[in-house]
């Protein structure tokens, strides 16, 4: 694609994401997704192979769903309360502008465009499909969690965490693994959202940088397939050994970035004394465990028999400072957890 193409196309994606963070207005919140919307499209059509245009295909008309029927709430929302202001839904709209918004996250059981859109498109797309396209709707969500149906956000998000587990048990495909991954913190990030959204917020930023670590990853050693990964311990070590403790931590095991919120969590569930729903989501959780379990005996424990003995390292030519900053980010932020909640 053109250098100058994609910028504008990037730079749409900032507006739009600016737009909805900063408006007040439902149409501004909605145009602002609809630019972030259109602006992925072409990025994800970039390379012209049928899969990446199904792809394409696929988000563009869920999307277009989410977008109709959170437009069709808003305005009657408007001809009910009179006004357009975001934190005054009418409770009779809330529950059909909350599933809206969960559409766009790929929340289940609206979540069967996800995979097949991620498993579509290239990695670097997948990144930013996982991680900058949620926070719009994500800061909607947060901005309405007060009005929003307690038992539509539990029941929605242990489904998600059940079938993001379930999901990505039998799958060989890395970007249809993290997408099933992806579904399932998105429910951990739900389930708790009406009772405390400030944890809400700190999951869905420790989920951000998880994710983007592990495609990341993904792209330094250039594996789609799980055949591929079990290839790159020769290739580069450090960064196959970085990549299996990402997985541990987006499995949430201590002393990773990933189990904190997923302990504050139960542990808020508990002090509402709702403790079906913790053990439920508990219980679900070892689901996602498993294939996080089973990826990381494959990057560590296997060893494809046509692979080389050399002892040469061959390390990416140019260091990326990014990668690293995310990476140890994804691994070393318990510590810190007291000061990030206290802040």
């Amino acid at each position: 694609m053109n250098p100058l193409a994609m910028m504008m196309f990037l730079t749409s994606l900032a507006i739009g994401t600016t737009i909805t963070l900063s408006s007040h207005h439902w149409l501004l919140a909605w145009i602002g997704l609809e630019i972030n919307t259109l602006a992925l499209l072409p990025i994800m059509t970039k390379t012209p192979h049928p899969r990446a245009i199904e792809a394409a295909t696929k988000y563009f008309l869920t999307q277009a769903t989410a977008s109709a029927l959170m437009l069709f709430s808003c305005l009657i929302n408007a001809m009910q309360a009179g006004e357009w202001d975001i934190n005054t839904p009418s409770n009779l709209m809330t529950n059909s502008l909350s599933i809206a918004i969960m559409m766009k996250l790929g929340l289940a059981p609206m979540h069967f465009w996800l995979p097949e859109v991620l498993q579509g498109i290239s990695l670097v797309t997948g990144l930013i499909l996982s991680t900058w396209q949620k926070i719009p709707p994500m800061i909607l969500l947060f901005q309405i969690s007060h009005n929003i149906n307690l038992s539509l956000t539990v029941i929605l998000g242990l489904t998600s965490v059940l079938i993001g587990g379930w999901g990505g048990i039998g799958q060989t495909q890395i970007r249809k693994i993290i997408a099933f991954s992806s579904i399932g913190h998105l429910g951990w990030i739900i389930i708790i959202l009406k009772l405390n959204p400030q944890l809400s917020l700190f999951n869905f930023i420790l989920y951000t940088i998880m994710t983007t670590a592990m495609f990341l990853s993904m792209i330094m050693l250039s594996a789609t397939k799980m055949s591929q990964i079990s290839t790159s311990w020769t290739k580069n070590p450090a960064l196959t050994t970085t990549t299996m403790l990402v997985l541990l931590s987006l499995a949430g095991l201590p002393p990773l970035t990933g189990f904190p919120p997923k302990l504050l969590i139960i542990m808020e569930l508990i002090k509402q004394n709702m403790f079906i729903s913790a053990t439920l989501i508990m219980l679900a959780s070892l689901l996602t465990l498993f294939f996080y379990l089973r990826l990381t005996y494959i990057i560590a424990l296997t060893l494809s028999p046509n692979t080389h003995n050399s002892t040469i390292w061959r390390t990416p030519t140019k260091p990326w400072l990014v990668f690293s900053i995310i990476n140890t980010m994804a691994l070393t932020l318990l510590p810190l957890t007291p000061a990030i909640l206290l802040t």
